[in-house]
C-alpha cells in the first residue's frame, strides 16, 4: 500500500510542510509549528480553482491579441507590439535568445499552465486513478514556473522606464499588459487554490493495486 498522509492520520501543513496529528475539534486544528489553520481538504478547491482557471483562459485571449505596449518615434509607430510581435521582433533582429525567452514564459507557460489545472481538475473531479505520481509532478512543476511569465511584463517596465524621450520616442503600456498580467495573476492564484491531496484521495480509497 502507498503510505499517505491521509491514510496515516495525519494532516499537512500547506504553510510550511509540517505533518500533524489531527484534534477532536476540526474548527481548533492549527499547525503545531506555524499555527497556521489545517483542513483535511482545501474548502471549495475544486470550484475556486475552475472559476479562477476559466477567467484566465477566456483573458488569455485579448492578452496575446491586443499590444502589450506602444511604441512610437519621429518614423511612426510600432505596429508590432502584441507579445507574438514582439518575439517575431526579436527573433528577425537576432536577438534569438530573448525571443526564445519570451515567446516560453510568455506564450508556452502560461497556456501550459491552464491545460495542465484543467487536466488535474477533470482528473480529481472524476476521481481518477491513472499516474498520481505524475499529475503531482506536473502540479509542482505548474506552481513553480508559474512565476516566470512575468518576464514579457517585466521587459516592458524597463523598456518605459528606459525609453522616455518624447517628442522623439516613447513607450507606454498597452491594454494588453493590463490582460496578460491578469492572466499570470489568476493562473497562480488557481495553482494555490487547487488541492494536490485530491488527487491522492481515490488511492486512499481503492489502494496500490487499483493504480494503473
Amino acid at each position: 500500500m502507498i503510505a499517505t498522509a491521509a491514510r496515516s492520520g495525519l494532516l499537512h501543513c500547506d504553510a510550511c510542510g509540517l505533518l500533524n496529528q489531527p484534534c477532536a475539534a476540526p474548527e481548533a486544528m492549527h499547525c503545531a509549528r506555524c499555527e497556521a489553520r489545517l483542513h483535511w481538504r482545501k474548502p471549495n478547491a475544486i470550484a475556486r480553482t475552475w472559476a479562477l482557471l476559466a477567467a484566465a483562459a477566456i483573458l488569455y485571449v485579448p492578452a496575446n491579441l491586443m499590444p502589450v505596449i506602444h511604441s512610437g518615434s519621429l518614423f511612426g509607430e510600432n505596429p508590432h507590439d502584441t507579445i507574438m510581435g514582439g518575439v517575431i521582433y526579436f527573433w528577425t533582429s537576432g536577438s534569438w535568445a530573448l525571443a526564445i525567452i519570451v515567446f516560453l514564459a510568455s506564450i508556452v507557460v502560461p497556456g501550459t499552465k491552464i491545460a495542465v489545472l484543467a487536466l488535474l481538475l477533470v482528473t480529481s473531479q472524476r476521481r481518477s486513478l491513472w499516474r498520481p505520481f505524475e499529475r503531482t509532478r506536473l502540479y509542482r512543476m505548474v506552481a513553480y514556473i508559474g512565476r516566470w511569465s512575468m518576464v514579457d511584463i517585466y521587459i516592458g517596465a524597463v523598456s518605459v522606464a528606459l525609453v522616455q524621450l518624447r517628442p522623439f520616442a516613447s513607450i507606454v503600456p498597452g491594454p494588453g499588459a493590463i490582460f496578460f498580467g491578469a492572466v499570470v495573476i489568476l493562473t497562480l492564484f488557481a495553482s494555490e487554490s487547487f488541492d494536490p491531496r485530491l488527487i491522492w484521495d481515490p488511492v486512499d480509497d481503492e489502494g496500490e493495486g487499483e493504480l494503473r
